[in-house]
C-alpha cells in the first residue's frame, strides 16, 4: 500500500537561545563566541539552520550586554532577528516565542547554541514526524550507558547512591518542535506555577501534553565541557568533506 507523502510547510522559524555564559567551559568568552575553524560556535550553528531548505528565519536571543554578536558574520543577516534573552533558557526562548509572527509560522523550532553539528537530514526526520503527527516533539538518543545516580555533595566526594534502569531512557537533544502557540501557553503556564523547565519538552510535559521521541546522530553534540569542542570541530570537519564528496559524485 502506497504512503500519501507528508506536505510539509514551506517554510520554518527557529529560536536559537544564546544569553546564556556557559561557565562550565571555563573560558574568556560565553561559549557560543568560542571559534572553531575561525568562526564562532554560535556561527557554525545558524549558518547550519538557514542553510536547511525549509528554516527561513532564525531568531537569536542574545543577553542584554553582549559585546560579542555584533562583531560576528550574522548581525547584517536579513533571515536573523534578535531578541533580549532572559537569566533563563526558558526566558530567552519565550522572548522570542513573543514576536513569532503566528500569521505566517505555525511551528517553531528551537535549538541550543552549543549545538553546530545538527544535520539537515535530523532536522528534516523531526519536521517530516511532527507534521505527520500533528504532534511536537524532540530529537534524541537511546541512553546506551549503565546510568547512575550519586548522593549530592562535592562532586569530588560523590558515591553512587544507585544504578538507574536505562530501559526506555532517551538523551533530550535540540531541536525541539513544537505549535507556537501550544509551546509559548505551556511555558507561560508551567512559569505561573514555579515549574522547572529545563528545555521546552519539560513545558509541554507539565501541560499534560505529548511529545515525540525522533532518533538524532550522535554527532549532534551539545559543546559544554572544554573536551567537547575539539570532538565537535571533528565532526565538522568530517561532515565538510562528506558533503564535498557528496558534490563531487553528483
Amino acid at each position: 500500500m502506497l504512503t500519501k507523502p507528508i506536505a510539509l510547510p514551506q517554510q520554518f522559524v527557529v529560536i536559537v537561545p544564546a544569553a546564556g555564559a556557559g561557565k562550565r567551559m571555563l573560558a574568556n568568552c560565553p561559549k557560543q563566541y568560542l571559534t572553531i575553524d575561525n568562526k564562532t560556535i554560535l556561527e557554525h550553528t545558524v549558518e547550519r539552520l538557514l542553510s536547511h531548505p525549509l528554516v527561513n528565519k532564525v531568531i537569536i536571543a542574545l543577553s542584554d550586554n553582549d559585546e560579542y554578536f555584533p562583531r560576528t558574520s550574522l548581525v547584517n543577516n536579513k533571515n536573523i532577528q534578535t531578541v533580549i534573552g532572559g537569566k533563563e533558557r526558558v526566558d530567552s526562548v519565550l522572548a522570542g516565542l513573543k514576536v513569532i509572527d503566528t500569521q505566517r509560522y505555525a511551528w517553531v523550532l528551537v535549538h541550543d547554541a552549543a549545538r553546530p553539528c545538527v544535520s539537515h537530514d535530523d532536522i528534516s526526520n523531526l519536521m517530516k514526524a511532527c507534521i505527520e503527527k500533528q504532534t511536537g516533539g524532540l530529537l534524541a538518543s537511546p541512553v546506551r550507558d549503565t546510568m547512575k545516580r550519586s548522593f549530592s555533595g562535592d562532586l569530588a566526594k560523590q558515591q553512587v547512591l544507585k544504578t538507574v534502569v536505562r530501559e526506555n531512557l532517551w538523551h533530550a537533544l535540540t531541536p525541539q518542535m513544537f505549535k507556537v502557540k501550544a509551546l509559548k501557553e505551556a511555558i507561560i503556564n508551567g512559569l505561573s506555577q514555579d515549574a522547572e523547565i529545563t528545555d521546552e519538552s519539560s513545558a509541554i510535559e507539565f501541560a499534560n501534553l505529548p511529545s515525540l521521541l525522533v532518533w538524532a546522530s550522535s554527532e549532534n553534540i551539545k559543546i559544554t565541557h572544554p573536551d567537547d569542542l575539539a570532538l565537535a570541530a571533528f565532526f565538522l570537519a568530517k561532515q565538510k568533506q562528506q558533503k564535498q564528496k557528496s558534490q563531487e559524485n553528483a
